[in-house]
């Protein structure tokens, strides 16, 4: 009988290591293969909740943020691209213009799930993340948003009805809490059949020795 494992990714789309450990996991169960059937959910955090539309300059923010100067920053941020690029992610050179609110996204995200199937949403967030870091998309625009469904093989015209008539509002909201609530304040967090906690961009082989530790422990 194949074993299953559950593994809830709580990850927002505007954090460069989510998109780490988004590639990173894949990876992971690629490696695995047959053994193992994954079930991943996509589970909602936002970085920055408070945002206004049109965001913040992206370096201004980041360097707020961490307290340290710009060719600090720039280091670190080639650093990310390098692993980034290493599990799928071919960031986009000069980084990302600017920070936004990604609170649209997740209803989105929890919409694809809900209605199309978690491989559906799986692949929706990745075609989010490219959006943010890889295109350098406007992500408080419509058009951004839609073309991600676009691309992720998802109804155009269903995602449009989402975000205008503000479904799963309430729902994305209750998420998140929850997680906060589950002591959650960083991402990405992975939860591993409920019960065993994966903090930060891991790389593959961790995720790998997991997998197989979740295996002998049901042998």
């Amino acid at each position: 009988m194949t074993r299953t494992i559950q593994i809830d990714v709580v990850s927002d789309v505007a954090c460069p290591w989510c998109a780490v450990g988004f590639g990173a996991l894949t990876q992971a169960m690629d490696q695995i293969g047959d053994a193992v059937k994954f079930e991943v959910h996509f589970q909602p955090f936002e970085l920055n909740p408070n945002l206004p539309v049109g965001g913040q300059d992206a370096m201004e923010h980041l360097t707020e943020k961490y307290g340290i100067d710009q060719a600090q920053m720039a280091k670190n941020q080639a650093q990310i691209r390098l692993r980034a690029k290493e599990v799928g992610f071919d960031f986009h050179p000069e980084g990302r213009k600017r920070i936004y609110n990604t609170f649209h996204a997740h209803r989105l995200l929890h919409w694809a799930a809900l209605e199309n199937g978690l491989e559906a949403q799986s692949r929706l967030k990745k075609e989010l993340l490219i959006s943010y870091f890889c295109l350098r998309d406007n992500m408080d625009l419509q058009t951004t948003l839609i073309a991600a469904v676009s691309r992720a093989g998802l109804n155009s015209d269903r995602a449009i009805e989402v975000l205008n008539q503000n479904e799963f509002d309430s729902e994305v909201r209750h998420m998140q809490q929850h997680y906060l609530d589950l002591g959650i304040h960083s991402v990405p967090s992975f939860i591993l059949d409920g019960k065993y906690l994966m903090a930060g961009a891991q790389p593959t082989e961790s995720f790998v020795s997991a997998f197989n530790q979740l295996l002998t422990k049901q042998d």
